[in-house]
């Protein structure tokens, strides 16, 4: 029986590891709220660059596609879930809102959420003061 057979993980679990290995910091669990998100985009160097996916707040710091010019540029300093669960770019689609989406949609949010656990430190969660 080999041990691919009783793992108690998905079999998708190694799916969004990084080809190079990232340390990364225990989860926190800070207050955010939209306005300290927004002053996270990157154009302050005192600030990390953050995103937000279903409200847990990841620093993306250290990604140069978050940061003035780059092709992830629109993200930073928002709750992208909804952009990024409808793989777009577009300035119109960032939103915190993804309830509503449709399955394919929301695999795609999970995907993603996935994809950033393994690479970047969460730094709190968005609140709504």
């Amino acid at each position: 029986m080999s041990s691919e057979a009783t793992s108690t993980e998905p079999a998708s679990a190694g799916k969004f590891t990084p080809k190079q290995p990232v340390q990364l910091n225990p989860p926190k669990d800070d207050p955010f709220t939209t306005e300290e998100l927004a002053k996270c985009d990157g154009s302050d160097s005192s600030r990390p660059t953050c995103v937000a996916i279903k409200g847990t707040v990841f620093d993306v710091t250290g990604n140069s596609a978050y940061k003035e010019g780059g092709a992830y540029r629109v993200f930073a300093g928002h709750d992208a879930s909804r952009a990024l669960a409808k793989s777009s770019l577009k300035a119109e689609d960032i939103s915190p809102e993804f309830e509503n989406l449709d399955e394919k949609e929301k695999k795609v949010l999970d995907d993603w959420f996935a994809f950033f656990s393994k690479r970047y430190n969460i730094l709190g969660k968005v609140v709504n003061l």
